[in-house]
């Protein structure tokens, strides 16, 4: 059963197969396991809520890439991905949190079918869905087979975005900025934070128009005062109160594509210091978006940011910034490129950013950050229209 709304048209999904298969080729895998959920999507147009068990898409040369997964979920591929039925491939639910058999063992069954035994596989060592029990089972079933790390291969083929991506990337926008909208509009002294961030979800799933919003991969995060100093803190019960800084890291999600977009508000009048900290924030950041160009280097949007910063007395030692795109939890980054000092990846057109260069202080933090698109010429364009800057509500 064909998807009645596909994401993509027939030639996209065509495009990104023969990218893979060229990249499988120069890596010399004779076929490619990709248990990452956003590589399946991206590959085969998978869409559901079944990462919490081994599945995965198998990419051959030859022939259509293959499906596979829990039984259960089979209906789901066949109402999602574009190949036909006969690629899709259930594994029997005694399989499932077994203490005695694995589901990879199903999958190199699937393998030897496919005349694989002793072919070179590539597979994601390093991914957060691919377990060291899968792998150690993979060995053990396919001992002629040699299995070779590809971890990031498929994540590598994405970071040039095609025009049908970025379309799916500016509806996220305009869902981000209604919900960013809607924070300005509501936060205030007394209100819970959990209030707040009920309609945070409100706002992201209903969407924009008749462009409805998807979970996004991350939840919110929006710790206030000396808890803005860590950056991966949620929300609680308590109220927000005068006289503290709040960032709120948000993204709006479109059919798993994903534009994030950060401001900071503070309640009452901001410290000196805070003040000083934004302008040099915002310094940096439009020097960092003027060096975001086609042709030069990751690292020069990193430095470019530093220079201000560093005039300012701010020492920040993290990335600023990394591709996003299509993802599943639990992050929305493509886990390639990095926007440091020592990353000498080459901008091109189509690569898509999240321009995040937050400041975590012993007590406080501030996030203003960008989404942006590497244009054909000149700078980067910010997918999102906001001001940028730190946000005051008395």
């Amino acid at each position: 059963m064909a998807h009645a709304d596909p994401a993509f048209s027939q030639a996209e999904y065509d495009r990104r197969l023969a990218k893979t298969r060229n990249a499988m080729a120069a890596a010399g895998l004779d076929a490619l396991f990709v248990e990452d959920p956003s590589n399946m999507a991206w590959l085969t147009g998978y869409e559901g809520w079944s990462f919490y068990v081994h599945q995965g898409v198998l990419v051959l040369h030859d022939r259509d890439p293959i499906w596979w997964g829990r039984n259960q979920d089979a209906n789901g591929a066949r109402r999602t991905v574009w190949m036909p039925d006969d690629r899709i491939y259930g594994y029997a639910d005694h399989y499932v949190q077994s203490t005695v058999r694995h589901p990879m063992q199903d999958l190199a069954a699937l393998i030897r079918g496919c005349g694989l035994t002793i072919g070179r596989i590539g597979v994601e060592l390093d991914n957060y869905y691919y377990s060291a029990k899968a792998h150690l089972t993979l060995l053990a079933e396919l001992p002629q087979a040699e299995l070779i790390d590809a971890n990031a291969l498929v994540n590598w083929q994405r970071a040039v975005k095609s025009g049908e991506e970025i379309a799916l990337m500016r509806k996220a926008a305009r869902i981000s900025e209604h919900v960013i909208d809607g924070v300005l509009e509501r936060v205030e002294p007394g209100l819970r934070k959990n209030e707040l961030v009920a309609q945070i979800y409100h706002d992201a799933i209903s969407g924009v128009g008749d462009d409805w919003g998807d979970y996004a991969a991350i939840v919110p995060l929006l710790p206030s005062g000396p808890d803005a100093a860590a950056p991966h803190l949620t929300w609680d019960g308590a109220p927000f109160k005068s006289g503290e800084c709040t960032f709120f890291e948000l993204s709006g999600c479109y059919r798993r594509y994903h534009t994030p977009f950060c401001r900071s508000v503070f309640l009452g009048q901001p410290p000196d210091h805070l003040l000083r900290a934004e302008a040099a924030l915002v310094e940096g950041l439009e020097a960092g978006l003027n060096a975001a160009r086609a042709g030069n280097q990751a690292r020069d949007i990193a430095l470019a940011l530093a220079a201000p910063l560093e005039r300012a007395g701010i020492e920040r030692g993290a990335r600023c910034g990394y591709p996003v795109g299509l993802s599943y939890p639990p992050d929305w980054g493509e886990r390639t490129i990095s926007l440091r000092p020592e990353d000498e990846t080459v901008l091109e057109p189509g690569m898509t950013f999240h321009f995040m260069p937050g400041l975590w202080m012993d007590d406080w933090g501030l996030e203003i950050t960008e989404s942006i698109l590497i244009t054909e010429n000149g700078p980067a364009e910010c997918f999102c229209d906001r001001p940028r800057k730190l946000f005051v509500k008395p």
